[in-house]
C-alpha cells in the first residue's frame, strides 16, 4: 500500500508542476512587458507537456526512463551526476500507448523542432506570426489535462482573454505572414515542417488555432459586449465571412515537397507519373519556378510548390493521353 500511495503522490506532483508550468508559459506570453515572449513560451510548454505524460505514463505503470534490459535486471540511464534519464517529450509522443492524437502531435513536434533552432540565438517576430500554434497548444494541454487526469485539474478558472490597449490595425494583420526578417534557418525549418503536413492536417486547430476577428458595435443596452464573440462555423454569417474575407486574403498557403506532389498527382489516376524524369522535366518545360507564375515559393534555398501545381500537372498528366496512366 505504501508503494501504491507513493506512485500516486509523484503523480499529482507531476501533475501540478505540469499545470504551474503551463500557466507560466501563459503568463509570459501576456505580459506586455516581457519582449522575450516565443523562447520563454516555447520551453515553458514543452515542460508542462513533457510532466504531464510523464504523469500518465506513471498512472498506467509504464517505465519513462531510459533503460538497458539485461537478463536479470533493468540497467538505467544516468547523467553525468547520477540521476536516471527520464524521456523527453518527442520520446514521449513516439510511445506506442500515448494517448495524444496526431494534431496536437504535429503541433507539439513543431514546437519541439523550433526550440532546437531558437534556443542559441535571437529571434524576431515570431510571437505574432506562430501565436496561433502556441494558442492550440495551450488549449490542447487544458483538454488533455482534463481527461486523462479529471475536470479538477482544469485550467479554464485561472485564464481570460488578456486585455490589449491597442485596436488590431493593418500592420498587425501583416504580421500573421512570413515576416523578411527571420533568419533564414527559422523561415527554411517553418516551410520544411508545413510542408510535410497534408492540407487537412495542416488546417486542423489541434495543429494551428485561427480566429477571424470582426469589430462588432453594441448599440442597444442588454446586448452582449464581449471583445470575441463566437459563432457557429456552418451559419450563414461564417459563409458570409468567407466570401467576403478568405477569398480576398489567403494566409499561408499549403505547401507541398516533389514527393507529395507527385503522390498527389498518382491519386488523382496518373500512377506512373514520377519525380525523375516525369516532374522535375514537366516543371523545367513550364518555368515552374518561376516566382512571378505563382506555382510556389522559395524558403531559403528550398523550393515548396502550391495547389495550383499540382492542379496543372494533372492537367499535363491528362493532356498527355495514356502516357502516365
Amino acid at each position: 500500500m505504501a508503494h501504491i500511495r507513493t506512485i500516486g503522490s509523484i503523480k499529482i506532483e507531476l501533475v501540478t508542476k505540469a499545470k504551474e508550468s503551463a500557466l507560466c508559459a501563459i503568463k509570459v506570453f501576456n505580459d506586455p512587458l516581457i519582449k522575450f515572449k516565443s523562447e520563454a513560451f516555447i520551453v515553458l510548454i514543452v515542460v508542462a507537456w513533457t510532466y504531464l505524460l510523464h504523469a500518465f505514463y506513471r498512472s498506467k505503470g509504464i517505465d519513462y526512463r531510459y533503460f538497458k534490459q539485461t537478463a536479470k535486471r533493468k540497467i538505467y540511464d544516468k547523467t553525468k551526476h547520477g540521476a536516471k534519464k527520464h524521456w523527453e517529450l518527442e520520446r514521449c509522443l513516439d510511445d506506442a500507448a500515448c494517448p495524444i492524437d496526431k494534431d496536437t502531435k504535429n503541433n507539439l513536434k513543431f514546437l519541439i523542432g523550433l526550440r532546437h533552432e531558437i534556443e542559441h540565438q535571437m529571434t524576431r517576430s515570431l510571437d505574432n506570426y506562430l501565436s496561433g500554434r502556441y494558442q492550440a497548444a495551450v488549449l490542447n494541454f487544458n483538454n488533455y489535462l482534463k481527461e486523462l487526469f479529471g475536470t479538477r485539474h482544469a485550467l479554464d478558472t485561472h485564464l481570460t482573454y488578456s486585455i490589449q490597449f491597442v485596436e488590431l490595425t493593418g500592420e498587425q494583420f501583416h504580421q500573421t505572414e512570413t515576416p523578411d526578417c527571420l533568419p533564414a534557418n527559422l523561415r527554411s525549418f517553418i516551410g520544411a515542417f508545413d510542408g510535410e503536413l497534408t492540407h487537412e492536417e495542416y488546417n486542423a486547430p489541434g495543429y494551428s488555432y485561427r480566429l477571424l476577428f470582426k469589430r462588432k458595435i453594441v448599440n442597444r443596452p442588454g446586448q452582449a459586449d464581449k471583445v470575441i464573440e463566437f459563432i457557429d462555423p456552418k451559419s450563414d454569417l461564417a459563409k458570409t465571412i468567407d466570401k467576403e474575407f478568405w477569398v480576398k486574403k489567403e494566409v499561408e498557403r499549403p505547401k507541398f515537397r516533389p514527393t507529395q506532389v507527385v503522390a498527389e498527382v498518382r491519386k488523382a489516376g496518373f500512377q506512373k507519373f514520377r519525380i525523375q524524369p516525369d516532374h522535375v522535366k514537366m516543371w523545367k518545360a513550364e518555368d515552374a519556378k518561376n516566382a512571378a507564375k505563382g506555382f510556389g515559393v522559395d524558403i531559403a534555398g528550398t523550393w515548396f510548390w502550391y495547389e495550383s501545381w499540382i492542379k496543372r500537372c494533372v492537367d499535363l498528366c491528362s493532356a498527355s493521353g495514356d502516357r502516365y496512366r
